[in-house]
């Protein structure tokens, strides 16, 4: 019998795990491994390369193989839970891959009066959230998700698409920065840790085409801790600030040591979306039935342009509604450019934007963007800006999202999942980042101006390599 691990064991653990006591050796988990970082024999138990590992936990979606409670040869249940970072009394099956959880400890400082505590939530979390609660497939309840955070006891519930609209201002002028000087091209979008990861251990070499601005999430703890604890008038030293994402790699780039430029740690705590399910349902809180709730301002104001960060195609579709308005001086002839929006791949596109030629890229599942690489590497690659996503549909399909246990519902949950979030941009009064009026009094009482040295500061970083030698 495996040995039992202790919860002295749990601080050591990665976030990305496998159970060897429930793994079958189907080896499901590598079959949609982007990076082949799972080893094993069919058959055996399974084991992570976690040098290798993006942390984007689609081993932990599709994982199958879940421990029974009639099995008395395992480790308990309740231990378990305790093992996962989870919450006592969690009713989900436990599957053989799983990510470490953070809910277990962010319960104990709802409690805590004394802290001030921030949350903002991802564009794809209010998309999927509602399927924990037997609600349909991809139904979009961004009010339900408010009022319930604010039920647990947050003091201030803001939102990751303020962040998304943020980084546009800064994603965008620094595309056209570098267009303009013809430096460092392409450039990379760098909103996705697991891809941020994976340049960083596979490809060093191509680092200085990463945009430097930090992910939503990361501008957003930043700006709380700064900008946001003036608003609130509160001590910064004070701030709890709590991220709800689709991803399990979210809580490896919070961890990130240069993530710290507020001058505290921006981002204290992360949880996924199924996390954040299992805390409102332990606190007993009907989120069907729950009365609608806005998210508070002025860091919870957002565009349809920051909305569609969660599909795959978002973030560079955002990035043109901005981009041309930026350097033509007038409006964008198409709001919905569709050509950019697909499932997995690579699509490509060459716009025009006044005098300008751009040939752009999207690229979701990182086995797709390896070829690009390659051609820069030999001096070959054409194209100025490339998103890319881990994700085999973006965020939306992230592995921090709820588990689809029944494979035929994978692709309708995908697809609703995707129309959610283009109908909520389509129906949001404002839908391009710059017009978003948060944005522009940030800008004018604290950043001043895209690039400029305080947005250096602040929302821009650096990557290592990760390579071994």
């Amino acid at each position: 019998m495996p040995q039992k691990i202790t919860l002295s064991e749990v601080e050591n653990m990665s976030i990305i795990n496998i159970d060897k006591e429930l793994c079958t050796g189907c080896r499901r988990c590598a079959s949609v491994c982007p990076v082949g970082a799972i080893k094993g024999k069919q058959g055996e138990v399974q084991n992570i390369d976690n040098h290798k590992c993006v942390i984007c936990g689609q081993c932990v979606q599709i994982c199958s193989s879940y421990a029974s409670q009639f099995d008395t040869k395992i480790t308990s249940i309740d231990m378990k839970l305790k093992e996962r970072g989870m919450l006592e009394g969690t009713k989900e099956p436990l599957f053989a891959a799983y990510n470490m959880g953070k809910v277990d400890l962010l319960k104990t400082y709802l409690s805590d009066n004394a802290k001030f505590k921030i949350v903002q939530c991802a564009p794809a979390v209010r998309v999927a959230l509602a399927e924990e609660f037997c609600m349909e497939l991809g139904e979009l309840t961004p009010g339900k998700m408010a009022a319930s955070l604010k039920k647990l006891n947050f003091d201030r519930v803001y939102d990751t698409n303020f962040a998304a609209d943020l980084t546009i201002m800064e994603e965008g002028s620094e595309l056209i920065k570098r267009v303009s000087e013809g430096k460092n091209l392409p450039m990379f979008t760098s909103c996705c840790p697991a891809w941020v990861k994976f340049a960083e251990t596979e490809y060093p070499e191509i680092l200085k085409h990463l945009s430097s601005c930090k992910s939503p999430q990361q501008m957003a703890g930043t700006i709380f801790k700064t900008y946001g604890a003036k608003v609130d008038n509160v001590d910064p030293s004070n701030i709890l600030s709590v991220a709800v994402m689709p991803c399990t790699c979210k809580q490896f780039e919070c961890d990130r040591e240069e993530m710290a430029d507020s001058g505290y740690k921006d981002v204290d705590i992360v949880i996924t979306t199924r996390e954040l399910a299992y805390l409102i349902k332990d606190m007993e809180i009907d989120f069907v039935n729950i009365k609608d709730e806005e998210f508070d301002k002025p860091l919870g104001e957002y565009t349809g342009a920051g909305t569609i960060f969660g599909s795959t195609g978002g973030v560079m579709e955002a990035a043109l509604r901005t981009g041309y308005e930026l350097i033509t001086k007038e409006s964008v002839p198409n709001i919905d450019m569709k050509f950019v929006r697909g499932e997995q791949g690579l699509r490509k596109s060459t716009i025009e934007i006044g005098d300008l030629t751009l040939n752009i890229a999207v690229v979701s599942g990182l086995e797709n963007v390896v070829p690009i690489i390659e051609s820069i590497k030999q001096g070959n690659c054409d194209f100025h800006f490339i998103e890319v996503m881990t994700c085999p549909e973006g965020c939306v399909s992230g592995g921090g999202q709820p588990k689809l246990l029944l494979e035929e519902y994978r692709h309708t949950a995908y697809k609703n999942r995707k129309e959610s979030i283009y109908n909520h941009d389509s129906d949001m009064k404002i839908r391009k980042s710059h017009e978003n009026p948060a944005i522009k009094k940030l800008y004018k009482e604290f950043l001043k101006e895209p690039l400029g040295h305080k947005s250096h500061n602040l929302l821009h970083t650096s990557y290592v390599s990760r390579k071994k030698v």
